[in-house]
């Protein structure tokens, strides 16, 4: 049995299913986005079964890109969660047949709430469609299972029917980048958007020696503050130099070398250093990045130093 050729058959119907529903976008789905957009309250999504699991999942979408929206069980509806749908709400209900029992049953009782309901269903002769201010069609000429049988060309379009919603909501709203972030600020865009480097910089326990220190005491130093390197400054904390462990084991190579030589001489002079600890987390690793170092310092605007952002720091947390 060639599988390749089984998969791709399955994928070239369920192609075909979205290629002719896109040619064939019925008015009703520009009137169903209008309805939404108008809407005051909140985008109920509502269906069984399969057709359930795909409204979860566009629930999900809506809510996570400027919609107001959550799923409701027709069952769960019948025994109380009505009380959930209000006047300034709209109902996208979804059933395949149009003739989902369960759906049906709660769809005079949302009439009745006079709430707006988009159906979405194959046949504009079902209950699901009576009920329906607008209908989206959902066109299928075959499903991809052999039998023709198990919904799955039907559950595709419908998942890309209610992504296509989702996406015209945003056009219409001009929702943003920033605006995603703010709906997953654990997510990695909103990591990139929100997250300063006051919000991971080290601030205390910051290994910091004075230009005279000996090599010997700066390694010890070094040992201690756990970030590899340690800070040079002057009596005020101001920043005048960093020495790595990487420094260190260079200056080993060299003939002259001495743990009782003063540590400056061995140090990077004026290193990268940022006065703005609102600086996003992101932009701080491009800066590390560019300049091919591991430890950013930062300080106030006349070089004191105020903490320091490791590149491991900005790794663990997921900044990128």
């Amino acid at each position: 049995m060639n599988y390749k050729t089984i998969a791709q058959e399955t994928l070239d119907i369920e192609a075909q299913t979205l290629l002719y529903a896109a040619q064939n976008i019925h008015q009703d789905f520009e009137h169903a986005v209008e309805i939404i957009l108008n809407c005051k309250g909140k985008l109920i999504v509502t269906g069984v079964g399969k057709s359930g699991l795909i409204g979860a999942k566009m629930a999900a979408t809506f809510a996570s890109t400027g919609t107001p929206s959550f799923f409701l069980h027709p069952t769960e509806a019948l025994h109380g969660d009505l009380g959930m749908i209000g006047k300034e709400d709209v109902v996208l209900a979804i059933s395949y047949s149009g003739e989902s029992e369960e759906l049906s049953s709660i769809l005079p009782h949302i009439q009745r709430f006079e709430t707006p309901i988009i159906g979405m269903t194959r046949n504009r002769e079902s209950t699901l469609a009576k009920y329906s201010d607008r209908v989206i069609d959902l066109l299928v000429k075959k499903e991809a299972c052999p039998l023709d049988v198990a919904p799955t060309s039907s559950t595709t379009l419908t998942l890309a029917l209610g992504d296509a919603l989702a996406v015209c909501l945003m056009r219409a709203r001009n929702f943003q980048k920033s605006d995603f972030a703010s709906y997953h600020p654990g997510g990695a865009l909103g990591k990139r958007l929100f997250i300063k480097v006051s919000d991971l910089m080290k601030r205390e326990n910051i290994p910091m020696v004075g230009k005279d220190t000996s090599v010997k005491d700066a390694i010890l130093a070094i040992s201690e503050g756990r970030i590899g390197t340690v800070l040079i400054t002057d009596e005020e904390q101001k920043l005048l130099a960093l020495v790595s462990d990487g420094d260190i084991r260079r200056a080993l190579m060299r003939e002259d070398f001495s743990l009782d030589d003063a540590v400056f001489q061995y140090a990077t002079h004026h290193p990268m250093s940022i006065d703005n600890e609102d600086m996003l987390a992101s932009e701080a690793l491009v800066l590390i990045e560019e300049k091919k170092i591991q430890l950013l310092v930062v300080t106030d605007t006349n070089k004191k130093v105020k903490g320091v952002l490791h590149i491991h720091t900005l790794i663990e947390k997921g900044i990128s």
